[in-house]
C-alpha cells in the first residue's frame, strides 16, 4: 500500500468514528452548536499539531490562491459539517452516514469536469456501485 493508502483508510475509519460520536453528541444539542464546538476543537488540536511540528508560513509565503481556494473548502467544509450534524440529529447513523458517502460520486464527477481526471469505466463503475449501495442502505 502506498503512503496515501494509509492516510486515506485511517481517514475513513476516523470519519466512521466521526458518525458515531456525532450522533451521540447531537442527542441533546443544537446541530449547529456542535457542529461550532467541534470546529473548535479541530482548530485547536490542528494549531497543536502545526506549532509542535514547526511548520507555521509567514503570511507573504502563501499563494493567494491557495489560500482562496482553502477558504472556499472551509466554507463547503463547514456546510457539511451543518447539514450533516442536522442530518445526524433527525435520523439514524446507519442511514445519514451512507448518503454522506454520496460525496465519493459528486467528487469522481466533479474531478472529471473541473480538474481532467480521467473517467475511466473502473471509476464509473465504482461510483455507481457506491451510488447503489447508498441507496441499498439509505433505504428507510
Amino acid at each position: 500500500m502506498s503512503g496515501w493508502q494509509h492516510f486515506a483508510i485511517a481517514s475513513a475509519f476516523f470519519a466512521g468514528l466521526t458518525a458515531l460520536f456525532g450522533k451521540l453528541g447531537v442527542a441533546q444539542i443544537n446541530s449547529n452548536l456542535a457542529t461550532l464546538i467541534r470546529t473548535a476543537v479541530i482548530l485547536g488540536m490542528t494549531a497543536l499539531i502545526v506549532a509542535w511540528r514547526d511548520e507555521w508560513e509567514p503570511l507573504s509565503k502563501l499563494s493567494l490562491r491557495s489560500v482562496m481556494f482553502l477558504i472556499l473548502s472551509a466554507v463547503a467544509t463547514g456546510l457539511s459539517w451543518l447539514f450533516y450534524y442536522r442530518a445526524l440529529q433527525l435520523g439514524p447513523a446507519s442511514q445519514v452516514a451512507p448518503v454522506d458517502k454520496l460525496s465519493l460520486v459528486f467528487v469522481i464527477i466533479l474531478a472529471w469536469l473541473f480538474l481532467g481526471e480521467s473517467l475511466t469505466w473502473r471509476t464509473a463503475a465504482g461510483g455507481l456501485l457506491v451510488l447503489s449501495g447508498v441507496l441499498v442502505l439509505a433505504k428507510s
